[in-house]
């Protein structure tokens, strides 16, 4: 129950690449979380570069103008192996299929309980 939010900023991605994007994330949580394919809802926000900040070189990692914010609220339970592993893969992935410098994925989980989700019609699926 993966819900994707996807930031960078604008004129750094194309309409093309956003799709391959999208597709390298959603692998990626399939093979490391087990995430069904039908599990998929995620949203890109472009930002004005004047709206858009980040360290350059935190941690010694050199970003650059086409970082990615990657923020997944997902259901609790992962190990934090599996979390390493997910980074690690997701990592890979963009880097191969898009051509995202690693240095340029930024990733944040957010874990949420089975309460905490709607999925429309004013229910919570997940705990009926």
């Amino acid at each position: 129950m993966p819900f994707v939010r996807v930031g960078y900023m604008e004129d750094q991605y194309t309409e093309k690449e956003l799709p391959g994007i999208s597709c390298s994330i959603m692998n990626a949580l399939i093979e490391h979380f087990q995430v069904p394919a039908q599990d998929y809802f995620q949203v890109f926000h472009a930002h004005k570069q004047s709206g858009f900040y980040y360290s350059p070189d935190y941690l010694d990692v050199l970003r650059t103008d086409k970082l990615l914010y990657i923020q997944i609220t997902m259901g609790s339970g992962r190990t934090t192996e599996q979390k390493k592993s997910f980074y690690q893969r997701l990592s890979e992935l963009l880097s191969t299929e898009c051509k995202i410098r690693p240095e340029d994925v930024f990733v944040t989980l957010v874990e949420a309980e089975l309460e905490d989700w709607s999925f429309g019609n004013g229910l919570a699926q997940m705990i009926l």
